[in-house]
């Protein structure tokens, strides 16, 4: 679901484009760093967004890495509540929607000590001013639930650069308004090497031109929001969701993003799970109606997702594998994390 077509013309789109070709061409010669906070249930936008675009990557053959940011759960909340719960029904999801333990390693920063270690001589490397100009954090501290806030928030980009550098990651699935915190890990990587000695690459974004979902009430797609469809939902939640979705008044269905927002949003849903172009779907919709217009996705959603579904319930009766495919995962990123450290002390003169 992740292409460079509909981008705008812009130094990112290009290179994420001819990205895009040597993938093709040596998918082998890319490591990906990727991942989820465990704050609440994954739901379709972030199965059309991001998941459904991992599959394609390890698909391809590129080794891709999984995290599970336990730890940066506490970036805008002062506890991380219910987080067993949350990561257990992140791998759930992840194995469901296709991410192969045997090719894609699915790891938790908290089990994984030499990653975090990298932060103490990655914050080094950057100014407080840099940190402060950086507009992701900006827009995440406006928006945190903490009253104050914390360093952990404010550190968030070198912590991210410590999470894709750790194993090397060349290359980051990101949106566009994730550039500049992608830009800080290339800072980082940069200073390192320029300080210390060639350690790390400098990861380049593969830029997403996934379309935007919107929730049911019309508004952004949020965990938090409670107007979203869990991967995990049945077929009867997904359409009393559906059915509770928020229209308008025109009974003619068209799609019109701008200024039909909530329909548009419905018709893109639909044809998403359909792999059909949302204009042509919205026209066969036509006179049909909000009724037909909630018809037409609470059966495309539920056909999309019924072999995923099914997939998690098998998985979910046998939790003991489940855990133990994020044990081996751990048992790998620890690996990795060692050696990348031993390099950073040796680089560093740090050994004894």
């Amino acid at each position: 679901m992740t292409t460079t077509t509909d981008l705008p013309v812009t130094p990112a789109a290009r290179r994420s484009a001819e990205l895009e070709r040597q993938l093709a061409e040596d998918p082998g010669r890319f490591r990906v760093l990727t991942g989820d906070r465990p704050t609440g249930a994954l739901h379709l936008g972030h199965y059309f967004g991001t998941l459904h675009n991992r599959v394609r990557l390890q698909d391809l053959g590129v080794d891709v890495f999984v995290l599970v940011a336990d730890y940066q759960v506490l970036t805008d909340r002062d506890v991380a509540e219910r987080l067993t719960e949350h990561v257990e029904g992140l791998l759930l999801d992840y194995l469901a929607i296709g991410i192969d333990p045997a090719r894609s390693t699915v790891f938790t920063h908290s089990a994984v000590p030499a990653l975090n270690q990298l932060m103490l001589p990655f914050l080094s490397l950057v100014s407080v001013a840099e940190l402060g100009r950086n507009p992701t954090v900006k827009d995440e501290i406006a928006h945190s639930r903490q009253s104050s806030v914390s360093g952990l928030m404010y550190t968030y980009p070198v912590h991210q650069a410590a999470d894709i550098l750790f194993c090397k990651g060349n290359l980051v699935p990101v949106g566009q308004d994730q550039l500049p915190h992608l830009e800080i890990t290339r800072t980082v990587a940069r200073r390192f090497n320029e300080r210390y000695g060639p350690v790390f690459p400098e990861p380049d974004a593969l830029l997403s031109a996934a379309p935007l979902l919107l929730g049911t009430d019309a508004t952004k797609m949020s965990k938090s929001r409670n107007n979203s469809i869990a991967l995990g939902a049945g077929a009867d939640e997904t359409a009393r969701l559906i059915k509770g979705a928020t229209t308008d008044g025109d009974r003619r269905i068209t799609y019109d993003p701008e200024l039909r927002p909530g329909v548009s949003s419905l018709v893109l849903l639909a044809a998403l799970c359909l792999d059909r172009d949302p204009r042509e779907l919205a026209d066969e919709i036509g006179d049909s109606g909000a009724a037909g217009l909630k018809r037409t996705v609470t059966e495309a959603v539920n056909t999309r997702m019924a072999p995923i579904r099914a997939r998690r319930a098998e998985y979910a009766q046998d939790m003991g594998y489940v855990r133990e495919v994020l044990r081996a995962g751990n048992e790998r990123a620890n690996a990795v994390a060692e050696a990348t450290l031993q390099e950073v002390r040796e680089a560093m003169g740090m050994l004894r």
